[in-house]
């Protein structure tokens, strides 16, 4: 039996969660694995590890393959995070088990902090996005641009991404943009004035304009930043969308939304009981259309374990593995900087030649790649 709880709207209708979670799929008192076993064959591969000559702050990696090879983006800094000399990093593979050296993707600005917004491609064009953080801007907010490339190695000039009414888009974008079964692209921005999540889309299949905000009743909050950040999505088998968020409120538990009209109308975002901690997760489907959320399962601000929780049909989470664990499995952090902390941050995925490839940083420092099989994660009939 799952933990089924309800919300209760004005009129005392009781409504359903966006997704429930089995009973007990986690045992929250071993702090290093919460109760739970690797999944089967999964591998890992180093990116980029920070060293004494190198960047000792690297984080926010994304994925995206193109042209047969995987790509990935990164921010980094000498020592601390979001400081003035921070700038885009990126590299490829072939086999994502051997990365090039990284080479700058963005470069450091001065009067604005760069970081990575993720990529798009529609295959023949590569594109990457730029989240720009005006210093003096207050409150704290920035708004996006892109560059792209058709060879991966030459790029063009910085643009604003464009609304469908030809304004700019007034907001920094999260680095989950992905496709709806119509074709639809889907994402977050988080819209001035402040940092108010909101979901955006767009028909564009270069991603590059027509952007579109969602509508979804932000749920109370303080200041300029909303409750719900940095969300992801998936899709569940009666087709509507549900977006996870962090909760900036600290409940350690996942923040969800539905959209039943292709992201144009968003329900009051819901605590789920998915444990959770306050960080970014990752979300998606299988080819199966199973749903999957990647994200540490603590219940508090530790960033270990990285699992990844899966669900047959996107209502009901009953499937929980490991990618990395604490303990042996946690190397020491190697240098102190503004922010660090151990673990296993912000992972972001793509589902890719057989295999879910999970993007991370360890310790804020590392740049790592984990892959599981596909065959090791679908149920078998």
């Amino acid at each position: 039996m799952g933990l089924h709880i309800t919300l209760v709207d004005a009129a005392q209708k009781p409504l359903p969660l966006p997704f429930d979670v089995k009973a007990q799929l986690f045992d929250l008192t071993n702090d290093n694995t919460r109760g739970l076993d690797f999944a089967p064959n999964i591998e890992s591969f180093e990116v980029f590890v920070a060293q004494q000559h190198t960047n000792k702050y690297n984080h926010g990696a994304v994925l995206m393959p193109f042209k047969g090879e995987l790509y990935i983006q990164w921010q980094s800094s000498a020592l601390d995070e979001d400081a003035a000399d921070t700038s885009i990093l990126f590299s490829k593979s072939q086999d994502s088990k051997n990365w090039q050296t990284p080479l700058t993707l963005v470069a450091a600005r001065e009067n604005a902090i760069v970081t990575n917004g993720g990529w798009w491609t529609n295959g023949e064009e590569l594109i990457a996005f730029i989240n720009v953080w005006p210093s003096l801007l207050q409150p704290k907010q920035g708004y996006v641009e892109y560059i792209s490339s058709t060879d991966g190695s030459h790029w063009s000039q910085p643009q604003r991404l464009k609304m469908a009414n030809g304004d700019w888009v007034a907001g920094v974008i999260e680095q989950d943009l992905r496709q709806l079964p119509n074709g639809r692209i889907l994402t977050t921005v988080h819209a001035q004035p402040g940092l108010i999540a909101t979901p955006y889309y767009t028909d564009d299949p270069l991603a590059l304009s027509g952007w579109t905000a969602g509508k979804i009743p932000n749920l109370p909050h303080t200041g300029t930043v909303s409750r719900e950040l940095e969300p992801s999505w998936f899709v569940k088998k009666d087709r509507s969308i549900v977006m996870i968020f962090r909760d900036q409120a600290s409940s350690y538990k996942t923040l969800a939304s539905v959209s039943t009209d292709n992201g144009q109308n968003w329900s009051a975002p819901a605590l789920t009981a998915l444990p959770d901690s306050r960080a970014k997760q990752s979300a998606g489907n299988l080819p199966d259309g199973s749903a999957f959320i990647i994200n540490n399962p603590s219940a508090d601000n530790t960033r270990i374990p990285l699992a990844i929780t899966l669900s047959a049909d996107g209502s009901v989470f009953d499937r929980s593995y490991l990618l990395r664990a604490g303990g042996e499995d946690l190397p020491p952090q190697k240098y102190q900087g503004k922010y660090k902390r151990a673990g296993y941050s912000y992972p972001k995925s793509i589902v890719w030649k057989n295999f879910v490839y999970v993007s991370y940083a360890v310790n804020k420092e590392d740049i790592v790649v984990t892959r599981a099989p596909l065959n090791s994660l679908l149920l078998k009939n």
